[in-house]
């Protein structure tokens, strides 16, 4: 990836620098590694280190740990893109024997399948993958916890059971099918399973002492799916982007876009963080922006990844300690100094290229009810119904010819909207999921639910 530290400006490259050297001395991590994705490209990369000489750049790897669930979320939706499975599939169909199987993929990939957190056992993130050697001893005699589908539970053996969906349905282990699906199309070639030069060591900090202690480096077998990648803030930069905006030699837009939807029910302490999860990725509201991407933590190491596709800004932070600084909101931060710093210029407006004249004739305003919505057309034959209030329920539609639309969003998502006309070919009214939308409120020329009173508008006298 071509990196250009001038496409930002003086003042936001040393905010950017002050906040990573912040994190680094109050969190006391022996380094502290960072990227800034803004169009596409890596536009800004810093770090700090506590040894003296050059810090670590783009290319050293550090352990990235449940980053990986995202890798292990693409290699399954490629799975139900090519048709080779459903998300409401249970796991049982093509994962027999698990004894999980009651749990569908999508609650798996969204972490409503009621599995454990964890695996039974050692801490299985400190010991040898080589002591779960099957599935079977990843998820213990008891592997539901809760109810499937009725909860978020964050769950690594779920992620090591979508792991070994990949593996049946591919006939290859994990690593090799991610290599080949999305490592390589990608350009990934600095994350790997395993650690390869340059890369850093994982350590502990004395919470009392500026004194370390040196972390082992496990394989973690079954479990990798869930936890096992290197990489680096270059390749995740890369990573960063392609989560954006897709790539149709791994995943199209819409399927990524789908992976950023919250698919989870939040409770109540989530509601109140502000924070859900996607297939996949968690999704979060924090400075009133939309914030999509994924943590990860092994013993030695942290990292964050965090993208605002409105903004069109991403940032990855990377560092070598069990505990430390809060990355997600050292993320979060670099992603708001850019931001704010210097916000997205728009593209310039350009006026369609074609209009079909039966739907121009439906622009404007339209009441259902008492309540004012004004219909626009959009890109591609697409029209949007907005609130002039400024609140409400609002949708974009997707034309599906003949005078009819799909919404796309929100309340009317899924729903059809249509134009009714009368026998001469006059627009009578909009229908919308069985809403009568007319031209004035509670128009007496049109059939709305209920009638009008003959009588009409009054006052009070």
């Amino acid at each position: 990836m071509t990196t250009s530290q001038e496409e930002l400006l003086p003042g936001t490259r040393r905010a950017l620098l002050h906040r990573i050297a912040v994190a680094q001395a109050e969190g006391r991590a022996p380094s502290l590694v960072a990227a800034v994705v803004r169009g596409g490209l890596a536009v800004w990369h810093g770090s700090r280190t506590s040894v003296d000489g050059h810090g670590p750049d783009e290319n050293v790897q550090y352990r990235i740990g449940s980053i990986t669930k995202t890798f292990t979320a693409v290699l399954v939706l490629r799975l139900r893109d090519e048709g080779l499975l459903d998300l409401g599939d249970p796991l049982e169909k093509h994962l027999p024997g698990t004894g999980a199987g009651e749990a569908t993929i999508a609650e798996l990939l969204a972490h409503t399948a009621g599995l454990a957190a964890e695996s039974p056992g050692t801490w299985w993130e400190r010991s040898p993958g080589s002591l779960r050697p099957e599935l079977s001893d990843v998820l213990g005699e008891q592997p539901f916890l809760h109810p499937i589908g009725r909860r978020f539970h964050y769950s690594n053996p779920g992620y090591t059971l979508l792991g070994a969906l990949v593996e049946k349905l591919r006939n290859a282990p994990w690593e090799d099918v991610l290599r080949r699906e999305v490592l390589e199309p990608l350009g990934l070639d600095r994350t790997s399973g395993h650690p390869q030069a340059p890369h850093a060591g994982g350590w502990a900090v004395h919470p009392w002492a500026d004194v370390m202690l040196p972390e082992p480096t496990e394989d973690l077998g079954r479990m990798a799916p869930a936890g096992q990648l290197w990489s680096t803030t270059g390749d995740l930069a890369k990573f960063a982007v392609f989560l954006a905006k897709g790539d149709d030699r791994v995943l199209r837009a819409e399927t990524v876009l789908e992976m950023r939807t919250p698919a989870a029910p939040a409770e109540a302490a989530d509601v109140v963080d502000g924070s859900t999860y996607g297939l996949g990725m968690q999704v979060q509201s924090r400075d009133g922006r939309l914030l999509v991407g994924h943590s990860g933590s092994l013993p030695g190491f942290l990292a964050n990844l965090t993208i605002s596709v409105a903004d069109d800004v991403a940032a990855v932070v990377l560092a070598n300690c069990t505990s430390g600084p809060l990355l997600g909101s050292v993320s979060a931060d670099l992603v708001r100094i850019v931001a704010e710093a210097e916000p997205r210029i728009p593209e310039p407006w350009r006026p369609l290229p074609e209009v079909d004249a039966a739907a121009l004739e439906l622009a404007g305003q339209w009441y259902w009810g008492t309540h004012a919505f004004a219909l626009r057309l959009t890109t591609e034959g697409g029209v949007s119904l907005d609130p002039l209030s400024g609140s409400g329920r609002r949708s974009r539609f997707r034309a599906e010819g003949g005078g009819t639309w799909t919404g796309l969003e929100g309340y009317f998502a899924g729903e059809l909207l249509r134009a009714v006309r009368r026998p001469d070919g006059s627009v009578s009214h909009l229908d919308l999921g069985s809403f009568v939308f007319t031209r004035q409120p509670y128009d007496e020329g049109a059939p709305v639910p209920g009638g009008v009173d003959p009588e009409g508008w009054r006052g009070i006298g």
